[in-house]
This record gives structure tokens, sequence and C-alpha cells, in this order.
């Protein structure tokens, strides 16, 4: 006898990236940042007492909050802390969608949308990618048609890592009646040249929130800790009615602060890292594995048949190289491929290079 849920018992659940406990294996499967968070945050650790953390910590971190809005240059009241950006995802449809009502994403997108919305007991309306993975022509009418309450929409998208401008966005959240949700997990890795920047959305529009995230750009994967940001509407139901209480804890937010005050440090790992990212596409494309042009911390790329995407997978990973391969549709002759430290990345196309020589 199952006591679940008739919705639970139907679904398969989140499948994560491996994990190894091998040191001498490379992991570019999971988009973790190759660099070490920044000193600051080392010593912010070792300087929290242990006395400390008997009390309760600040139940709407407030220090972090004030910090990520002088960051960001918006109020403390638009923006909301979280047990990483996945619990914002919870809070989102908590907060906002009925048990009959649907949200929207494209397909492919971040798979955890989709299983949220199967907890949740809501319906998903996936919008087909065109050919060449951009946003489809008819995107909008779609998503109109849709009748969904929220659309969500990484930028840069996952797994392509291909970025939307900040003016489509806004024609998104100027005509579409629900919430736009924008996912910007891995916004720290775009090209400066391109002068990307949604922040100024929140102000222009009350139905957008913007979700960042510490994993990443941060590297503190192990930490998870994340924020939204959006109008004082959508972020008071989440943080009065609908946030757990005391949902962030008390040496997460000190080493949250630290990241941030230091963002100096991370910034030089972003640089590193769309270095070798350029670097990385070019001697993958010279391999005749053809990449998109991301602005993420990884890559997307197609796998020649006369290679196969699941034999490379496999035969990396004999190599004790993880890289993700992704079990859906249109994506089974790809590969998304983190970008690491330049070491690893040599021993990637190592790697490669004996492997497409043997075919």
């Amino acid at each position: 006898m199952s006591f679940e849920r008739p919705n639970i018992e139907k679904m398969s659940g989140y499948t994560p990236g491996e994990q190894s406990n091998d040191a001498d294996t490379i992991k570019l499967n999971t988009n973790e940042n190759p660099y070490p968070a920044s000193p600051a945050v080392n010593e912010c650790l070792a300087g929290i007492s242990i006395d400390s953390l008997r009390r309760y910590p600040s139940p709407m971190a407030n220090s972090f909050c004030n910090v990520a809005a002088s960051l960001h240059g918006v109020s403390a009241e638009n923006i909301i802390a979280a047990n990483g950006s996945d619990e914002l995802l919870r809070l989102i449809l908590t907060t906002f969608v009925g048990n009959n009502e649907s949200i929207a994403t494209t397909l492919p997108s971040y798979s955890l949308y989709k299983v949220l919305a199967e907890i949740h007991d809501c319906a998903v309306v996936e919008i087909p990618l065109a050919a060449d993975w951009s946003m489809a022509a008819d995107f909008l009418s779609q998503l109109q048609n849709s009748n969904a309450k929220v659309v969500f929409l990484v930028n840069p998208h996952a797994p392509t890592g291909l970025l939307l401008s900040q003016e489509y966005l806004a024609s998104i959240a100027e005509n579409f009646s629900g919430i736009l949700v924008i996912d910007e997990a891995y916004v720290d890795f775009i090209d400066p040249k391109l002068e990307y920047n949604s922040i100024s959305l929140i102000n222009l529009f009350d139905n957008v929130l913007i979700l960042r995230t510490l994993s990443k750009g941060y590297s503190l994967a192990g930490l998870r800790f994340g924020y939204a940001l959006g109008s004082k509407s959508l972020v008071s139901p989440m943080l009065f009615k609908t946030r757990d209480s005391y949902n962030t804890d008390t040496i997460s937010q000190q080493l949250a602060v630290a990241a941030l005050q230091s963002k100096e440090h991370a910034e030089i790992g972003w640089g590193k890292i769309r270095a070798s990212r350029s670097q990385l596409i070019s001697a993958l494309n010279d391999l005749r594995l053809i990449c998109l042009s991301s602005q993420s911390n990884f890559v997307l790329c197609q796998v020649p048949a006369s290679i196969g995407a699941e034999n490379l997978y496999f035969q990396l990973k004999q190599r004790k190289i993880l890289v993700r391969y992704l079990v859906q549709d249109r994506l089974r002759d790809n590969l998304r491929i983190s970008i690491g430290s330049e070491e690893e990345n040599q021993a990637l196309l190592a790697a490669i290079t004996e492997i497409v020589n043997a075919n």
C-alpha cells in the first residue's frame, strides 16, 4: 500500500549530476566553478564562533539583503534570500500557482521546473525551441495562449548557454499577464561587452522575478544560498507568508555576505572561465564537436554520429572525466561540458583527441 499522493507516485523525481568521491576524477558535469571562493569567505568561516550557533539566525537574512541591495542598486525590500535558488522555485509555485493552474517554460530547459510542477500537481506547458535552439518565433503568442500563471526562462539558457537580451525579456514581461521568472544562475559568465543587465526590469514591471545563486559565480555550490529580486508585491508574500521559518542558517548568511563583499575576487575567476570557454569551444570545433556560442560556464556540443555522444560520455568516464549526457529528445547527440581549470580542460581535450583519432 502506498501513502504517496497520486501525483507523487507517478513522478520520477529530479536526477542530479554524478558526484565522485575519487579525488583524481575531473568533474565537468555539474557546472561547478573550478576556482575557490574568496579568501574573505574562508576568513569569515574561520571566525564564526560555535557559541553563536546557539541562537537562531536572522529570519529574513537582513544583513545579506542589505549587501545585495547595495550591490544591485535596489531596496532591501526587493530581495528575498533562500536555501539555494531551488527553494525560490518552490516558493514561487507555492505562492503564486494553484493546482488547477499551469506554468510554462522552454523545451529543453532546467529539468527541475517540471519536477517541482509535478510535486505541486500543476500542469506544465513546454514551448519547444527553434531548430537552431533560439526562442520560437511565436513564443510570446504560444505563451499568451497557454494561460500559464508563471513562465520560467533560464538566462543564459540551460543547457544551450545562449543568451536572451534584456530587450527581449522586457517584451515578454510587458505582454505576458503572468509572472516572468528569469533564472540567472549563470549570469556572472556573460561577456561584459554585451552589457547585459536585467535588474532594471524589476522597477519597470511588477511581474518580474530574477533569481540569483552563489553556487556558480561565487564558487559556493556546497553552501546552498540564493536570492531573488523583484517588486515588493512579489517578494513580500514569499517573505512573510510562504517562506519556511529561518530558511537560511547563520553560517550561510555570513559567508554569503563575505562573498558579495569580495566580488572583485570572484570576477577574476569569471574572466578566466570566459577565456577558457572561448579556447575550449575553438578546440572542440576543430575536433568536429560543434559547440553553440555559450555565455555560461559550460558548452553544449554536438557529437558526430561516427563517435556517438553516449559512447563519448562513457569513454571519458572510463578515463575519469565526467561530462553530462542528457537523455532527452533533441539532446541525445549532444554533451554538456562544464568549463574547468586550464589543466582540466587540457586533459579533456587530450582524451577527446585520443578517442576521436581511434574512430
